[in-house]
């Protein structure tokens, strides 16, 4: 047992601190996501979503639910998670892009920082908006509201945007201190505490007869096929080769040496899922959450119909979403320009290609892998859609299947292990893999 990488993990006292700390903040994560804002009757509020998930019509409320573990059918203090800091970081990058200003200011020292700042304060606003829709949402349930309407709007709108600041700074916790990503886990969290709840609901289904046992046995040698198939993916490189010359710099010789440059299969990893879902989180918590009253108008009604996330248009926007931010995020991170300017700086070259050459080949070799991976994002993206359609499966079901929770599991599931892998080395202890080659990505 002296050499088993599990039981290393545990006598590791770093190690073991920080998975601790890990399953502590989670469990307190998983705690706020219970609590019900103050002013709303939580019998009526349970009894309102056991009807709608009888009648199979809260396709909106399960995509919510799915990335907070049930947070947001609980209208709990935590029920936006961190889904409003990733949709700010989206605008924030954007920003910086179109706006010189903000450019300059992100390439000073602790212009990072700066930028940091004002993603955090942005986050606020996001927050300050969709929680007003959800105080919307609520008032139009019967009898669930317990309060006055304005002070019930207040009161909701500053715990909903406080629990999700806490979260942000709980995930910040769990970066410094824990294990893996922080925010990846928070996402990460949430989905896994759904994996009960739907498990139950597939058998329940099956035990009806509303879903035949064969589709289920189909579905999950699709969904074991679907893992392989992103594990794959993830770990796929293209390897561009460069050579640096020689050159001597006062008494000691420099470069001679051959190295690469390693561009993955799939250059911005999970980004543009999750930046296509944040994207179209926003207005489908608006649209929808004022779609709800009696005197909805009728384009309100229509858009809300539109933004269905089991719907047919929202499936290509999302599609649509995910092969933009996979050029635009692979621009920003990579840029061929870049990456040129400091090949030749350092006197390198790239064998068969003209120096004044090199940026347009980088620039061709990213399109090449930019196109069919942002494909295979789009494609994964919309199995859940296909197999809830194509099998009767329950959106909750289904959603775990594929799309942006799959690959989030995966994702943040290997990152883990990597800095776990990374720790057991340091302390030179065996890796949890026999060659211990798993590497570390950046999820969000």
């Amino acid at each position: 047992m002296a050499s088993n990488p599990i039981v290393n993990m545990f006598k590791v006292k770093e190690i073991r601190d920080r998975l601790f700390f890990t399953v502590i903040i989670l469990a307190i994560f998983r705690l706020g996501c219970v609590i019900t804002i103050p002013g709303i009757d939580a019998g009526v509020l349970l009894e309102y979503f056991n009807n709608l998930a009888k009648e199979n019509s809260n396709s909106f409320v399960s995509y919510m639910d799915f990335f907070v573990g049930g947070a947001f059918s609980n209208f709990s203090i935590l029920m936006l998670g961190v889904m409003p800091y990733i949709s700010m970081q989206i605008i924030m990058q954007l920003a910086v892009i179109i706006f010189p200003g903000l450019k300059r200011i992100s390439q000073e020292d602790g212009g990072q920082r700066k930028i940091a700042q004002y993603t955090r304060l942005g986050t606020i606003l996001v927050c300050l908006f969709q929680s007003l829709g959800v105080t919307v949402y609520a008032s139009s349930i019967p009898n669930c509201v317990i309060m006055s309407d304005v002070a019930f709007k207040i009161l909701a709108m500053l715990t909903v945007t406080t629990g999700s600041m806490v979260t942000i700074w709980l995930g910040d916790q769990i970066t410094a201190r824990g294990i893996g990503n922080g925010i990846s886990m928070m996402i990460f969290a949430g989905i896994v505490a759904r994996m009960p709840n739907a498990i139950a609901e597939l058998v329940q289904a099956v035990i009806a007869d509303d879903v035949k046992l064969v589709f289920v046995i189909l579905v999950l040698i699709m969904f074991i096929a679907i893992i392989a198939l992103v594990i794959y993916e993830e770990s796929g490189q293209r390897k561009i080769p460069v050579h640096y010359a020689k050159r001597v710099v006062g008494r000691k010789m420099y470069g001679g040496q051959s190295t690469y440059i390693p561009f993955k299969v799939n250059p911005s990893n999970v980004i543009p899922l999750i930046f296509a879902s944040s994207i179209l989180t926003l207005p489908l918590t608006l649209v929808s959450t004022f779609a709800q009253g009696a005197s909805s108008k009728p384009w309100v009604v229509a858009v809300s119909r539109v933004l269905n996330p089991s719907g047919v248009w929202y499936n290509i926007l999302l599609v649509l979403l995910i092969i933009f931010f996979a050029y635009f995020y692979t621009q920003v991170t990579l840029n061929p320009t870049e990456i040129a300017k400091n090949i030749r700086e350092n006197g390198g070259s790239i064998p068969g290609i003209r120096t004044d050459k090199t940026e347009e080949y980088l620039t061709k070799i990213l399109n090449r892998l930019i196109l069919p991976g942002s494909l295979f994002l789009a494609v994964i993206a919309v199995i859940p859609t296909i197999i809830q359609h194509a099998f009767n499966f329950a959106q909750s079901v289904s959603m775990l299947m594929g799309g942006t929770s799959l690959i989030i599991m995966v994702g943040v599931d290997l990152d883990t292990m990597s800095q776990v892998e990374a720790l057991l080395k340091m302390h030179h202890h065996e890796g949890l893999t026999k060659k211990g080659k798993l590497s570390s990505r950046n999820n969000l």
